[in-house]
């Protein structure tokens, strides 16, 4: 029993050299997670108090364009007709003061949205302006709130005047930053959103890798991969890596279990600077996901946080038993390292003196303050 254990042990030291990540000191890759279609996923203020998300859409204002009276659905949260979305401009708040961007999720996969002309884009940008972002109405369904962004989550029409919406819509920042993103499938390129992407205004392309077997993970990444490369080629510098939160969460598939994408898939899709971070279709599903990819935290006053997902939780000490197992390997003349980073997480260093702060590695520190024990 205690030989396996001391190979399990070394074993999984082994994978975390040939998994490990490097360092990347200034901006982490995040998360971003759809927020809004299921009352039982928690409040908007509880989703971004998890610490696992810097991007949050709030997913979809469903009826827009054509002339037709924009409609907000946020299923099981609040009724925008009676005025009870307005309470969520203290969430959105909330958010926002811990650095998450909050932004307006525009379509979804059932709904009423097109767009009739470059004027009627017009039309709706100037809406959205002053209903949800930096403008100002009578009627503002989220209360004073300024969301940071609009996203497009365009799938149903034809891809016209998207591009012009987006036009639209930037010009604003000369005002107030807009913040743009777009959903595209995977499929390249994307039917409905080609045009509007290829224009370079977006800041953040959250690509779709489910419910689209031809380049979803299915048993292997080959397909998956091969759409990425394509998606690397457009206009675009930050990409993320669309992904269903649970089996469930996409009918048609898509699902890659968290050990599966660190070991086998984000090695690669990170190793493109286009690759920003992972998004979640969401937040309902997201029960342990994103804490099993979120990776390690340090760096500008944190708490410094590791993750080992399956093996042991720091948070109640629980990880203090891998000190005989790293005694192990070093006796055997392995060398075992701690990986910082990653392709998920937040970190960063903001001054010479931060490196100096001692915590898993200094011979200083009491054996209470290290997460493996007097190591």
């Amino acid at each position: 029993m205690a030989r396996n254990l001391r190979a399990s042990f070394l074993a999984f030291f082994l994978l975390m050299v040939l998994v490990s990540s490097f360092f990347r000191s200034s901006q982490a890759a995040g998360i971003a997670i759809y927020w809004g279609q299921n009352g039982g996923e928690g409040s908007l203020a509880a989703t971004c108090a998890t610490g696992y998300y810097q991007y949050v859409n709030l997913a979809f204002l469903i009826t827009f364009g054509a002339g037709q009276t924009p409609v907000l659905n946020l299923a099981g949260h609040c009724d925008p007709p009676s005025g009870t979305c307005k309470s969520l401009s203290n969430d959105i708040n909330a958010c926002q003061s811990r650095g998450i961007k909050v932004l307006l999720s525009l379509g979804g996969g059932v709904g009423n949205y097109r767009l009739t002309s470059a004027e009627d884009a017009k039309q709706v940008a100037n809406y959205l302006w002053n209903n949800f972002l930096g403008g100002q109405s009578n009627s503002r369904p989220l209360g004073n709130a300024i969301l940071d962004g609009i996203d497009f989550d365009i799938e149903a029409g034809s891809g016209l005047y998207w591009d012009d919406l987006a036009r639209a819509l930037a010009a604003f920042s000369s005002q107030r930053k807009v913040y743009l993103s777009a959903a595209p499938q995977c499929p390249f390129p994307d039917a409905h959103l080609n045009t509007a992407i290829s224009t370079g205004l977006f800041d953040y392309v959250w690509i779709q890798f489910y419910n689209n077997p031809p380049c979803q993970y299915t048993n292997n990444a080959n397909n998956l991969i091969a759409s990425w490369n394509q998606w690397t080629s457009v206009k675009c510098n930050k990409l993320f890596l669309g992904l269903p939160a649970a089996p469930e969460a996409a009918p048609s598939g898509g699902y890659i279990p968290p050990d599966v994408l660190i070991s086998q898939v984000l090695p690669y899709i990170k190793s493109s600077p286009k690759y920003a971070g992972i998004m979640l279709w969401n937040k309902y599903y997201d029960r342990g996901y994103s804490s099993a990819i979120k990776d390690i935290k340090f760096g500008n006053d944190k708490n410094p946080e590791i993750n080992l997902p399956g093996h042991c939780n720091p948070a109640t000490n629980g990880c203090k038993i891998i000190s005989d197992g790293i005694r192990y390997c070093q006796k055997r003349g392995i060398k075992v390292m701690l990986s910082l980073g990653g392709g998920i997480g937040n970190y960063s260093l903001a001054s010479k003196e931060m490196p100096k702060t001692c915590q898993f590695t200094c011979g200083t520190m009491s054996w209470v303050d290290g997460p493996f024990q007097d190591l």
